[in-house]
Formats: structure tokens, sequence, C-alpha cells
């Protein structure tokens, strides 16, 4: 993924009257309530270390019920060592509030590249699984319970999913780099370690993975209708493309760099035009301002297709240095 700077998106869901704060559990009572969003960090190159101690202790300030780390907890050229997974397991921990983790693609997709050391993509996968999923609850000093899709330590178990407030949350390992799909030869060796057989088994994961991603998408929907859930929120750290209304003569959804995401986009559109509730879809995406004809890097949210009603939802960028 391309470097970002790190912005936190704090999200109030207006859902009933009340204020639902204090400990998250499984499924707590239907009301207001707020759950911050945040990711890309730290970036030691970006100079986050600094800043990384005014930002936690920020969240941990904050009312909101719990956190979702959307993805990269080391900035794209850096090395992918294990000290970086057992390091942010720390971050994680001094947070008073439970914290869900969803992964990057710096912390295993682009762990191949030279500047990132030159690991085995899938060696790094797996061993993220292991090491950044320690038990089925959520992370941080106040746990939550969490459902999964895998084992802890087997495949899949970065999936989750959990209730609250009458609202659904869905994690789920689809990261950028077009989630792990290369596309020919010459993607495959550019600026990295790899070899052919690896990439054919990078895209023999791709798939599985994304076929296991689908189901667990359709069966969260089922769940949600089923419990008649206020509301599904989707989180992914990858941006799976879209057709952007700045630019109108391009649809930035068909280009060869979302290729990746387009099953399971297609999957999620269908579920979403006949989810009766609301919906939106969480992601640290790179927007395109045709205004500004430059890129812009930040945890969203979105509606997951015009059919779906979106959750309230505020957007906001900054600095390391501050939470809004």
């Amino acid at each position: 993924m391309l470097n970002k700077n790190f912005s936190i998106a704090l999200l109030l869901l207006g859902i009933a009257a009340g204020v639902s704060v204090g400990p998250a559990s499984a499924n707590p009572g239907s009301g207001a309530f707020s759950f911050g969003l945040w990711g890309d960090m730290p970036y030691k190159k970006a100079g986050d270390d600094a800043k990384l101690p005014a930002v936690l202790q920020s969240i941990n300030q904050s009312d909101i019920a719990f956190s979702i780390y959307d993805g990269d907890i080391k900035d794209g050229s850096s090395k992918c060592t294990d000290d970086v997974y057992t390091d942010a397991l720390k971050m994680f921990d001094s947070l008073v509030k439970p914290v869900v983790y969803v992964p990057g693609d710096n912390e295993w997709t682009d762990c191949h590249r030279l500047n990132n050391g030159g690991y085995d993509t899938l060696e790094r996968l797996s061993h993220m699984r292991k090491v950044m999923f320690p038990t089925t609850d959520s992370l941080g000093q106040t746990r939550m319970p969490l459902q999964r899709q895998g084992k802890l330590g087997e495949k899949y178990v970065e999936n989750m999913r959990f209730q609250h407030g009458g609202v659904l949350f869905v994690g789920i390992n689809m990261p950028g780099s077009n989630n792990n799909l290369v596309l020919n030869p010459k993607e495959c060796t550019a600026k990295s370690a790899r070899k052919a057989a690896q990439c054919d088994a990078a895209n023999a994961e791709y798939l599985e993975r994304d076929s296991a991603n689908v189901e667990w998408m359709k069966s969260a929907f089922e769940l949600a209708a089923k419990d008649k859930a206020s509301g599904v929120v989707l989180v992914v750290q990858g941006d799976p493309g879209f057709d952007w209304p700045e630019t109108e003569d391009a649809d930035e959804s068909a280009l060869p760099d979302f290729l990746g995401y387009r099953n399971f986009m297609t999957a999620l559109t269908a579920q979403t035009e006949k989810f009766a509730a609301r919906c939106c879809l969480c992601m640290a995406t790179r927007t395109f301002s045709k205004s500004t004809n430059r890129s812009i890097a930040q945890p969203n949210c979105f509606p997951t297709s015009p059919a779906c009603r979106p959750l309230a939802a505020h957007r906001c960028t900054g600095s390391a240095s501050r939470w809004m």
C-alpha cells in the first residue's frame, strides 16, 4: 500500500436514544454509541513513534465502546521482522477498551518486496495468524468476545464478527496490493524476492481465501437478517475499487489493480441489495479527488450499495498526534 498519513475516524452510530459506554460485550442492548476506527501506525519512517503515545492516550481517554484497527502495523518499505508483530500486540494491549485487529497488506502481502526483507508472503501470513490472534477474543485490557471463522493459529482465524448495540460488525482479511493476486510474471518479480512458484502459490492462496471471505460475508448478512440487526459494518483494509464520480470518463473499479476484489464486491453488492437494514463498508482507502488531482489516504466508511442505507458516519482525517 502507498505510504499514508495516519488518520482516525470516529464513527457515531445514531441507532437509538441513549449512549452505551464502558466495556463492550458480545451484544449489549441497543442504543447510540461510538467506536474508533484507526490504522496505519506506527510508520517509523514518518516519525510516528514519537506521536504514538499521544494517540493511544487520546483513545484511552475517549468514551468509545471499542475500536477497530484497520490494518498496516508498519509502513510499506520496512522489514517484516518478527518484532513488528509483537510490538503491535503491545500497542493494542496498552488500550483500556477492546480493540479488534483487521490485517493489512504491509504486514504480509507486501513482505516479498526487497525493501521489506524479501520474505515469503505465505510464511508471513501464517506467522501473523499464529502471533496476532492469541485468543478468540479481542485485544486490549478489556476483552470482548468475538466469533471467528477459523481456529486459533489456522486459516481465516483473522476473520471475525461481533454484535454491539444491535449492529453486526464484521472484519475480513482483504488487504491492499490487489488482495494478494499476482497478475503477471513481471509483477511477480519486480523489486521482489519472489520466484514464479511463490507467485503461483500466492494466486492459489488468493482464490481459496477469497472464497472463504465471500462465505463469511454471506453468513454475516444471514445472521444479521435473522437477528434483525439495525445494521452491518464490514471492515477490510484494501481499497476494493469504486467508480468515482469525480472521474466521469473512467471506471476505476475495472482497473487491473482491483481485479482481486471484483468477485467479493459482486457478492457483497448482491447481499446488500436484499438487506433491509443499514450497512457500510470501512477500509483504509485511497480516494482520488479530481479537483485537486491527488490521492488522499484515510480510513473511510461508505454505503455498500445504493440500495443499502448507510449508517450515520462522520468521516475525518488528521495527523498521528491527535484524535478526531
